[in-house]
């Protein structure tokens, strides 16, 4: 896999994506047509409305507007005045106080050299390109926010469905023990310690309240709803649109890579413009003189040119400096390529963790924890014992909210995964 994508499809890959990202579509959902916020909807929203991206929008059409203006030449400078006035005589300081005084009005117009605007006009180009790739970049990170904000959201509201279910069943064991303990068959440690467990629920149920308060909060940054929306169901987490080597094929395209092609662009055009330094500049200007009655007026042709002579301490070292910045560009570039490989590698094992997670809570766990608990009741109702039916509610308590948490994570592992190709990339 080469280092570096080319150049021009890098341009026109990147002229797709902001083209993309321009007419993303607006979300239905917001506009009344469900009450259910879906996780599409929600990223959609968060992208069309966010402050950021109206930042960046602007950021790219000012960069757009320089490049549009680099490399032209300088505009052409007027000059007046009076020249040979005398200081002296019977005239001193007249305009006609002198055969040789006149007032003279002039143009001049500076020439930088061909390669000097071309590598102007190139680093224009560059950083408009990067503006665009950093309107991209910022729309994708939105999106991976969001969606992680919805999800944590979604996850919490989950695990409080899950509590008060299990809250349901607690309450039926505190009503058991009181029962035995009324009918003398049980003792007030028993009723105790049921309604201790209960409690402790309670206090769970509070945390995951806050918890999706909290996310709530987050995703209403990015999306104007009402904290109360309803999330619809997520999508599925065991399903991404690409797989790994998919990901790793398109790494360039990818969020936090696709500005590097134009920083290296532009530092190369900086490095030219350095060179063409050593090339000269020339200045061209034309004067009329006016002198007094009787003598006749003056004409005047200026040819300036800049002299290079002493390049070693001067225009050499500006090259060395220029080409030292693109060689740190060009490694910056391949580490961040390195760091986003990782970054891919590192998510996509989480993904596959989390799943297993998932999948041995809902399939193995989860199962033996609810026939240990209507075990425990069984033999509690014929007279045994509550500690038994206490620590096997424990258990599924804990199994319960792990299950709800893994597959909180199980989303959001999902969430920097789906997003990290921008929407329009190739694939």
């Amino acid at each position: 896999m080469p280092l570096f994508i080319n150049r021009a499809r890098w341009v026109r890959r990147t002229r797709r994506l902001v083209a993309a990202l321009l007419l993303a579509p607006s979300l239905a959902m917001a506009s009344g047509a469900s009450a259910m916020l879906t996780l599409q909807a929600a990223t959609d929203q968060a992208v069309a409305e966010a402050p950021l991206m109206a930042a960046r929008r602007a950021q790219a059409e000012s960069a757009r507007q320089e490049a549009a203006r680099a490399g032209a030449l300088p505009d052409p400078q007027l000059t007046f005045g009076i020249d040979n006035l005398a200081t002296q005589g019977p005239g001193a300081f007249t305009a006609g106080g002198d055969n040789m005084t006149m007032r003279s009005v002039g143009i001049s117009q500076s020439l930088p050299s061909r390669g000097k605007r071309e590598a102007e006009r190139a680093m224009g180009q560059a950083e408009a390109m990067a503006a665009g790739a950093i309107e991209v970049a910022t729309s994708t990170s939105i999106r991976q926010t969001a969606a992680d904000a919805w999800i944590r959201a979604w996850g919490a509201h989950h695990e409080i469905g899950i509590l008060r279910a299990l809250r349901s069943a607690w309450s039926q064991d505190v009503d058991a023990a009181t029962a035995r303990f009324r009918g003398g068959s049980g003792s007030a440690a028993d009723v105790l310690a049921a309604r201790m467990e209960a409690l402790d629920l309670d206090n769970r149920l509070d945390e995951a309240t806050a918890r999706e308060a909290q996310a709530r909060a987050s995703l209403s940054r990015w999306v104007d709803t009402a904290t109360d929306t309803p999330l619809a169901d997520p999508p599925d987490f065991a399903t991404l649109p690409f797989d790994e080597q998919g990901l790793l094929a398109h790494v360039d395209v990818q969020g936090a890579l696709l500005a590097w092609p134009a920083r290296e662009d532009a530092a190369a055009a900086a490095l030219r413009a350095a060179q063409a330094d050593k090339r000269p500049a020339w200045n061209l200007g034309v004067s009329y003189g006016s002198r007094m009655r009787g003598l006749s007026d003056m004409v005047s042709l200026q040819v300036g040119v800049s002299l290079p002579l002493f390049t070693r301490n001067r225009q050499d070292r500006g090259i060395s400096a220029r080409a030292a910045d693109l060689d740190a560009v060009r490694a910056e570039h391949a580490d961040a390529r390195r760091a986003q490989i990782e970054a891919i590698r590192g998510a996509w094992s989480r993904w596959l963790a989390w799943g297993e997670q998932v999948r041995r809570h809902r399939d193995i766990l989860l199962p033996l924890a609810h026939d240990r608990v209507a075990l425990a009741l069984a033999a509690y109702r014929g007279g045994g014992d509550i500690a038994p039916l206490l620590a096997a509610r424990r258990d599924e308590l804990a199994h319960h909210a792990d299950y709800a948490r893994v597959q909180t994570e199980y989303g959001r592992a999902w969430a920097a995964l789906a997003y990290l190709i921008p929407t329009g990339a190739d694939r």
